[in-house]
């Protein structure tokens, strides 16, 4: 396929618009200098990764990134910002003075996964893939023969927000409650 015909789909022009929303989105999380605005535009990145997996016919996935990691880790990741009180602005002491050496290490594990990615699958198309494993097949495998390591897992993340909620909350000593006049 040359890159004539490629860029005369119109689905290839979608992929570009959400690929590079998604990725103006990846890098304003790791140059936000708020960690909320950080987390908004996770988001951003994580919707764009999931109408990716969707364009690909991924579903479930999309909507597993869609259900997990932004409905639940990132309101989990806000939450505890909230809850601790945490700083939001800028901190000077966590900004690095050297940022060459992280910028060229990351460059360059996206060239080695670029390289890996084509090695591995050259110019295979998607649909002479084979069939993909129906939405069905894993809901009732997950729901049926995983139904118990599910659940064990959804209560784990219900011990950690219990756990962070009590590491988060301080008990005031009798003279903060006096000062406050909670007394």
């Amino acid at each position: 396929m040359s890159f004539a015909d490629w860029i005369g789909a119109p689905v290839n022009w979608v992929f570009l618009v959400v690929g590079f929303l998604t990725l103006l989105s990846a890098l304003k999380v790791v140059t936000a200098k708020n960690v909320v605005h950080a987390a908004l535009f996770l988001v951003a990145a994580l919707g764009g990764t999931a109408v990716l997996f969707l364009m690909l016919s991924a579903e479930f996935v999309a909507w597993v990134v869609v259900l997990v990691y932004i409905g639940a880790v990132l309101v989990l990741f806000l939450f505890g910002i909230m809850i601790t009180r945490a700083p939001t602005g800028k901190d000077v002491g966590l900004d690095s003075p050297n940022k060459l050496l992280p910028a060229l290490l990351s460059g360059a594990t996206f060239l080695l996964l670029g390289w890996a990615s084509l090695d591995a699958f050259g110019s295979t198309e998607i649909a002479d893939l084979g069939e993909a494993t129906s939405t069905e097949v894993l809901g009732l495998a997950l729901l049926g023969r995983f139904v118990i390591p599910f659940e064990v897992v959804s209560f784990i993340l219900l011990a950690a927000l219990i756990g962070g909620v009590t590491i988060a909350r301080r008990d005031l000593s009798p003279l903060e409650e006096e000062e406050r006049g909670a007394v």
